[in-house]
């Protein structure tokens, strides 16, 4: 942080008050009198530019070869537009579950998570073949993963958070969505007890209040992983792929609506 003198802000203020009456006096007198601008339009019938092309193009071509690199197979398409409108999905437990796996190894006392809101999954994950390129493209943010310990009061409200958003991607948890507030919660396999404290699986922005999140302002605790939510999703696939499986992701009724 950057701390100003006073003193010294005004004795320069004093000494731009006496130069600049000076300055005027000095002027040359010259003003402008006409200016003129072109546009210069960025459009498909611009020539390539060929020393641009050779300079970027061992690099495209070897980020090329990575981004197609298959990864995984999926047995289905999961739909970002089912995440987008539905309580729940495919796509939305699939990544919730790929990310808190992932996390457990790290730490196994994790509660349950919210890894993303729906506005973090960018794109559908399609049946077949997973390359790289799909993982980068479903997440392109550098998102941190960190668990939070928080008061059963402010999961309550991080829970009507999830419920006023018609659900978010969520692992280990269970719950209805009654008048758009949270009902019937059970999170690990036990009901929810407001008096209990919970360790929640998050990231940097959604704790920060990112799409609107709510409950992390004021944490227990807070530990971060030094993970990084689209690592955690490539190791899942990865892994998923060298034990001969495919990725299938199901509905389980984990968020349910009245």
């Amino acid at each position: 942080m950057r701390f100003y003198n006073p003193a010294k802000w005004f004795k320069q203020l004093r000494y731009l008050l006496l130069v600049i009456p000076l300055l005027s006096a000095c002027s040359s007198g010259y003003k402008l009198v006409r200016s003129g601008r072109t546009d210069y339009s960025i459009n498909k019938e611009i020539a390539a530019d060929s020393t641009i092309i050779k300079t970027y193009l061992p690099y495209k071509t070897k980020m090329d070869v990575e981004m197609n690199r298959v990864i995984g197979h999926s047995a289905m398409l999961m739909s970002k537009k089912s995440s987008d409108t539905l309580p729940e999905s495919l796509l939305s437990n699939f990544f919730a579950d790929a990310v808190m796996q992932q996390a457990l190894k790290i730490d196994p006392a994790i509660d349950f998570a919210m890894p993303s809101t729906k506005g973090g999954l960018r794109v559908d994950l399609p049946k077949g073949e997973v390359t790289v390129s799909h993982v980068f493209e479903l997440m392109p943010f550098e998102n941190q993963l960190i668990i939070f310990t928080l008061k059963g009061s402010d999961v309550q409200r991080l829970l009507d958070f999830i419920a006023a958003a018609n659900g978010q991607p969520v692992a280990r948890l269970k719950m209805k969505i009654s008048n758009k507030k949270s009902a019937d919660i059970w999170i690990n396999g036990e009901q929810f007890d407001v008096a209990k404290s919970y360790r929640v699986l998050t990231t940097d922005y959604n704790s920060g209040g990112g799409d609107n999140t709510q409950g992390f302002e004021n944490p227990v605790d807070k530990k971060v992983l030094g993970l990084k939510v689209r690592d955690a999703l490539l190791n899942y696939v990865k892994e998923t792929e060298a034990a001969g499986k495919v990725i299938n992701s199901k509905l389980d009724g984990r968020i349910t609506k009245d």
